[in-house]
């Protein structure tokens, strides 16, 4: 159990902002995939 703590300590921040950080990507990649797939509708206007 002793060895575990620093273990959590040391990798669980990095993976908790690594999945903050893509969390937050992903609604933007989605929006962006959005407004590619409306670009023909606009270029034809």
């Amino acid at each position: 159990m002793e060895t575990w703590i620093p273990l959590l300590t040391d990798v669980g921040f990095p993976i908790a902002v690594t999945f903050y950080l893509l969390h937050r990507i992903e609604g933007k990649l989605n929006l962006l995939i959005e407004s590619i797939h409306g670009l023909p509708g606009k270029l034809r206007e």
